[in-house]
């Protein structure tokens, strides 16, 4: 299986410690959202789950490894 290129993560990347937090708000707003239209069955594209919490284990991925670097070099 080919790899997929990481376009999301490297701008997720990009983005500062704020915007990356309000980032990461946001997108936990939309997976409620999501989740919402799930139960009243008005979401027709599932999928959309799936990709939303991708985007949230990026960017805490991100966060994370900000925080071992800024301890690190400390």
């Amino acid at each position: 299986m080919a790899k997929k290129s990481n376009a999301g993560f490297s701008e997720l990347a990009a983005l500062d410690d704020v915007r990356l937090t309000k980032e990461l708000e946001d997108t936990y707003r939309q997976l409620f959202t999501l989740r919402l239209q799930v139960a009243t069955r008005q979401l027709q594209n599932v999928k959309e789950i799936g990709k939303v919490k991708r985007k949230i284990a990026r960017i805490k991925t991100l966060q994370r490894r900000r925080e071992m670097v800024a301890v690190g070099g400390a």
